[in-house]
């Protein structure tokens, strides 16, 4: 027995794990469901759906529009046509639409079939890699679908491999190679899949002239040595498990031989893709070509060389032995056929070519896109082949190319995004590169609808390039509503004389209207709305009434006082200027948007009197002379001087000159004894100055009619100041202080001594700097000369005044030497 506490921890415990686990269990599959079954995606909002036009003013028309447009088919709504049928959902509910009458199909999404991944078996068992297997989903137009495709790389999935060799004489070393290689190319296929077969075929070229020799003797004996006659394509071993049939087929294939460098090889494919029977396909696998030569491609357009003008099918035909039978009847096929064909059967296609061909080769994959196909480089002997298929089967098998048949008839559009190219973002690829056996690779897939087309229902295949497995899309476009298969033929509503649909009345020939109440005298309902329209670019009635037999009938107004008239519904009495809020400014009457003013007033808005009694200024004149009254308001000039009015009455100028100008020279002259005026001058001044101690300060109210002036006088440069004052009898009387403010004086002795400070300053300063010049240009020659002494090399050389103590003498002619020898 535990112990209790040890019993209530586990307990504890338990509960624990519970609370955690379960609730992120269900978030995982709630996540996980959500992703699986995905979701539909739907537009902004505020889409204008009332702008449909009257040409297409029906419910189908409505919701094809855009996916957030509702139409209303109650036959009583909005019998005043006030507002559209058409509209988004709220706003028809706003409008008084009921909401069972409402017409608003959903788009949905759902998976209908969606198995677990399974492997491969080598019993050839269903293998699934693909999941989900069946979506169906139902969508409006301008709307988008978005759920997510998972894709997972089995172990030992099947592989067909076909080996297509050209057999031409240059390449009769390959070909034993390849008859020796057979055993190790199946042993290593099955170390990457138990599920493996092989098959093997030949191709020459077409014989006839000019690729070949057109003498009966070489077309039966094409090479110098035993060899078999041209032919096109040969079927030699269909595809099997038994890879010692496969070395023994290719070992007992003959050469053969052509004149021209290109080769069939694209006859040979296509009947490789095409004779799905004979070959020996699986339907299920990843169906492998490898294509073998040492040379270039005829295509389309090169069998006119030999007068083949016939395009080729892309069918089958061989015969009994595995002859391609149409070789001289049908041209090569062309790059867009064989694109076609390789993208439809699923084939993958490795081109083992000589690295002279390789660029060729190279080129052409670039050309077919959307499908799996790479390049090899060959030895000259194929010795290479084995780890080449090895190596380019692994590049094809772990690039993953989703595609589709979508295409624009169909109004549909699908696009992919996937976390494949850097692990974490969402980026726009269809493509998944480096997956690995195990290897699950995860694609979000987007269905947009763009537009309604004839037809209604479209099955779609989703899938990777290569493999027969894909996601079947069963997907219905949601152009059309259900109410317009409830027609009530000859309504009393429609007066006799339409069908009633969806709310509304289609009218028989010869009558129009909402209700079929106006004849049409062989006008169409487009004409007679076109009379209640004032131009083309209007609305029908101004969009304030409604069109009736091609007379506007005037919507009332909520406000009995508001009135809408005219013949297109164009005036009314209440959309005119105002003035202080009061329409009219409260003095006139509104006519189709025009104030008409009472007697006394003008203006847009009846806005400004017409007397000027309020414009009087106080000295009698119209805006005091300066200025006009406009709207009861002065609106003052600016005179020709400058000078510039303001103020309720135009009394104000702050800018126009005064006097003060005038009366410096009096001031001057009379109170200091300055100025330009002598003795006799200044006693002819119109005024005598009194002086003050101080000058009044002014208010507002005085500034109006004094006026302060100030100077600086020129003899001894202090500023003086003084006032002047017209009263009502134009006297005038100038007063001005009786000091001045002068600037202090210079200090003189201070400057002298500041100059002298300065100059001797800059001497020194001079002098400082011709000593560092000198000291600079000493160091540069000590340098110098120090460099050219360490630099110089003296000769040992002997003094030329030293003369040695002893000379020796030789005589030339003494033989005394040689006698006594």
């Amino acid at each position: 027995m535990l112990p209790n506490g040890t019993i209530i921890l586990l307990l504890l415990f338990l509960l624990f794990t519970i609370s955690v686990f379960i609730p992120f269990a269900a978030a995982q599959w709630k996540q996980e469901g959500a992703a699986d079954d995905g979701e539909i995606l739907m537009s902004e909002p505020g889409f204008p759906c009332h702008s449909l036009s009257q040409e297409n003013y029906t419910c189908s028309g409505c919701i094809q529009l855009h996916d957030s447009c509702a139409w209303c088919m109650d036959f009583s709504f909005n019998n005043l046509a006030q507002y559209s049928r058409c509209d988004s959902a709220q706003i028809l509910l706003e409008h008084g639409c009921a909401p069972d009458q409402i017409v608003n199909p959903q788009s949905s999404l759902r998976n209908l079939l969606n198995e677990p991944f399974t492997d491969g078996t080598e019993e050839g068992e269903h293998t699934v890699q693909l999941k989900p297997q069946e979506v169906e989903i139902r969508i409006r137009p301008k709307s988008k679908a978005r759920f997510n495709v998972r894709f997972r790389q089995p172990h030992d999935y099947p592989v067909d491999l076909y080996y297509l060799m050209d057999l031409s004489y240059s390449m009769k070393d390959d070909k034993e190679k390849l008859s020796q290689l057979g055993d190790l190319l199946a042993e290593r296929m099955r170390s990457i899949t138990k599920n493996f077969r092989l098959g093997f075929g030949s191709f020459i070229d077409k014989k006839v002239m000019p690729f070949v020799d057109p003498r009966r003797e070489k077309q039966e004996q094409p090479c110098a040595e035993g060899c078999a006659p041209t032919y096109g394509f040969r079927h030699q071993m269909s595809l099997t498990s038994n890879t010692a049939k496969f070395a023994k087929e290719v070992d007992k294939a003959q050469i053969s031989g052509n004149l021209d460098a290109p080769e069939g090889g694209f006859d040979a494919v296509m009947q490789a893709i095409s004779c799905n029977s004979s070959i020996g396909w699986r339907e299920r696998s990843r169906k492998m070509i490898v294509f073998s030569t040492d040379a270039g491609f005829h295509f389309a357009g090169d069998g006119r060389l030999a007068g083949i003008t016939t395009p080729n099918d892309g069918h089958c035909h061989l015969d009994s032995d595995g002859y391609y039978t149409k070789s001289t009847e049908q041209d090569y096929p062309s790059i867009a056929l064989l694109h076609q064909k390789i993208k439809e059967k699923k084939v993958n296609v490795i081109f083992a070519v000589t690295r002279s061909n390789q660029r060729l080769y190279q080129q052409l994959t670039d050309a077919l896109p959307d499908v799996s196909t790479a390049v090899g480089v060959l030895a000259n002997d194929s010795s290479n082949i084995v780890t080449l298929i090895e190596e380019e089967y692994g590049k094809i098998a772990e690039k993953i190319i989703m595609v589709d048949n979508a295409n624009a008839s169909m109004g549909l559009r699908l696009s992919y995004r996937s976390t494949c190219v850097d692990g974490r973002t969402l980026q726009d690829t269809n493509t998944c590169d480096g997956v690995k056996v195990g290897d699950t690779v995860a694609f979000e897939v987007t269905l947009e609808s763009l537009h309604c087309v004839p037809q209604r229902d479209f099955v779609l295949h989703i899938g990777p390039s290569g493999l027969e497995e894909v996601l079947t899309l069963y997907v219905h476009v949601i152009c059309d509503c259900d109410c317009e298969d409830e027609i009530v033929y000859n309504a009393p509503e429609c007066n006799g004389h339409g069908n009633l649909v969806c709310g509304i009345c289609q009218c028989a020939e010869g009558y129009v209207g909402t209700h079929c109440e106006c004849e049409s005298g062989g006008e169409s309902a487009v004409a007679l709305e076109a009379k209640c329209k004032k131009d083309n670019d209007s609305l029908v009635c101004s969009g304030r009434g409604i069109c009736k037999c091609g007379v506007c009938e005037c919507f009332p107004r909520a406000n009995a006082d508001e009135l809408v008239s005219g013949q297109f519904c164009e005036c009314d009495n209440f959309n005119c200027p105002r003035h202080d809020r009061l329409l009219c400014g409260g003095h006139g009457d509104c006519v189709c948007g025009t104030c008409q003013c009472e007697p006394g007033y003008t203006g847009p808005a009846c806005e400004c009197p017409i007397s000027q009694e309020t414009c009087i200024a106080p000295n009698g004149k119209v805006c005091g002379g300066h200025g006009e009254c406009i709207c009861g308001k002065c609106h003052c000039f600016t005179d020709e001087d400058g000078a510039r009015y303001s103020g309720p009455y135009c009394d104000i100028c702050p800018t126009c000159p005064t006097k003060c100008v005038e009366y410096k020279p009096c001031v001057m002259c009379q109170q200091w004894g300055t100025g330009p005026y002598n003795e006799t001058r200044c006693s002819e001044c119109p005024f005598t100055v009194i002086p003050v101690d101080e000058l009044p300060v002014l208010n507002i109210s005085e500034s109006d009619s004094w006026n302060e002036c100030q100077f600086v006088d020129p003899a001894d440069d202090c500023t003086f100041y003084f006032l002047y004052y017209y009263d009502g009898l134009d006297n005038l009387t100038v007063w001005v202080r009786e000091h001045k403010d002068c600037p202090a004086p210079l200090p003189v002795l201070v400057i002298v001594l500041i100059v002298i400070a300065g100059i001797v300053l800059l001497g020194l300063l001079l002098l400082l700097l011709w000593k560092l010049m000198t000291i600079i240009y000493d160091r540069r020659e000590y340098a110098r000369f120090e460099k050219e002494r360490l630099q110089a090399r003296w000769e040992a050389n002997e003094n030329p005044l030293y003369k040695q103590a002893t000379t020796t003498f030789k005589n030339p002619v003494y033989a005394g030497d040689a006698k006594n020898k």
